[in-house]
This record gives C-alpha cells, structure tokens and sequence, in this order.
C-alpha cells in the first residue's frame, strides 16, 4: 500500500497524516461537546497534552514489555523509534496521566472521560486507516475476496492476499463512537459513557486479534492485547456497576 504521497517537493505520510487527523478531529469533536456541557476548554487542552505524553509513553513502555526476548538478542530495539507502539499501553497511560492532571487541577475526571473517550474512538479509527495504509497490524493469509495485497510494506508479508484487519478494525471503532455519542445523550451516571468505552473497545480488540498475524506477544495461548481485553473488560463492566450502584445510593440517600 501506498504510505508515502510524494506532491513535488513534499512527502506526505500517510500513517503520520492520518494520526495527526484522528488528533485534531478528536479535539474539536471534545471541545464542540465541552461547551455543550459548559465544561472548561482549557481543563480539557491540558488533559489532551497530558493524555498524548502518556500515550506515546504507554504504548512505547507496552511494546518493550512484549518485545523483551527480542531486545534481548537486539538491544538496538531500544533507540528505533520508527516503529514499536502498542495501542492499549497507550490508551492506558493517556487514560492515567489525563486522571492526574484531573486532580491537580481538581477537576471531576469522570465528566472529562465521559467527554472525551467517544472522541478516542473517532481517532482510533483514523489511527488504523494509516495503520491500513503503512501495512502494520496486518491480518491473517486469507483466499477471501475480502482481502489485501501489498507490493511495498515495511511491515507485512507482501505479494500475499492479507485479512484487511486495520480496515474492520476502523470501522468497528468508528461504530463504537456512533453509539458512544447516542448513549452519552442517554446516560444519567457520570463516567458510564468512559466505562462503555471499556466494555465496547475490550470486546471488539479481543475479536479482532484472532484474525491478525503481526507479532503481538503471548501469554498463555493470548495475544497481549487479548489478555489485556480480557482485564479492560472487567474493570469496565465493574467500574459501569460500581457507579450505577453508588448513583442509586445517593439517590435513596437524597429521598
């Protein structure tokens, strides 16, 4: 696949292109709802600041975690930053330094994860168009019409019909915003929109890992991601029934 557009003097990435867009679309889409919400806008450009920092740490962090054996035989591994980013450590570490800039500033993290995580869905789909594009997080050899050939990837196998797995995976995340952004018109429960994130995303990721064939890591017969899924998915299904529990709690309390 074509990743790199050449317009005369210019390069354009298309991976780096179509993350930068997932960025800014994201952003604007939490500030529109912000000032719907009357919620602050500068609150939420620094949690955006921090939420990047902690991303490009998490995912970086994650990566080295499953890629030990193979650091050990490269140490090298270390210091190439072209490629190397594992998504959920990522969310997670965004997620995290988002929460701790929430408390500095004393700001109800709950009402900004609600904000923003149906946003983190618009972006994840962009990030795997480029991923679609750059030829990482290829799927299975497949002899489906539904398939993929690449001729000049870096990453996946080329000259080999592939499972488009960045592709379902894009639209799915896309598919889990549309219903973030109905249900948060919905939700009564301040952090439940954040928890259905969880619930959605860790179920779809734990699917979609089956049809890919990059090297992912394993744990006992799972992909890193599927363990992790399986963990997100707890603590989100936990997280959604702690709130409703301690909403209705307050409720009685309040009768």
């Amino acid at each position: 696949m074509l990743n790199e557009i050449q317009l005369g003097p210019v390069t354009i990435h298309m991976y780096g292109l179509m993350i930068g867009l997932g960025y800014i679309t994201a952003y604007l889409i939490s500030c529109l709802r912000a000032r719907k919400k009357g919620l602050n806008e500068d609150i939420l450009w620094g949690i955006l600041i921090c939420s990047i920092l902690g991303i490009l740490t998490g995912s970086r962090i994650l990566y080295y975690i499953v890629s030990i054996p193979q650091i050990l035989k490269d140490p090298s591994i270390l210091w190439n930053f072209k490629n190397g980013y594992v998504v959920y450590g990522g969310i997670s570490f965004g997620i995290l330094f988002g929460y701790l800039y929430c408390q500095k500033k004393k700001a109800s993290f709950f009402k900004y994860f609600d904000l923003v995580m149906p946003a983190v869905s618009v972006a994840q789909g962009f990030g795997r168009i480029g991923c679609f594009f750059a030829g990482c997080c290829y799927g299975r050899q497949t002899a489906s019409w539904f398939h993929i050939i690449y001729t000049h990837s870096d990453f996946a196998p080329n000259n080999v019909p592939l499972i488009p797995t960045q592709l379902l995976s894009s639209a799915g995340n896309f598919l889990i915003a549309g219903f973030l952004f109905w249900y948060a018109s919905k939700a009564k429960t301040t952090g439940t929109v954040g928890a259905m994130y969880m619930i959605l995303y860790s179920v779809g990721r734990f699917f979609i890992e089956i049809l890919r064939n990059d090297f992912r890591g394993e744990w006992g017969g799972l992909s890193t991601s599927q363990l992790i899924s399986v963990i997100v998915l707890f603590l989100g299904i936990l997280l959604f029934v702690l709130l409703k529990k301690r909403k209705s709690i307050v409720a009685s309390t309040e009768g």
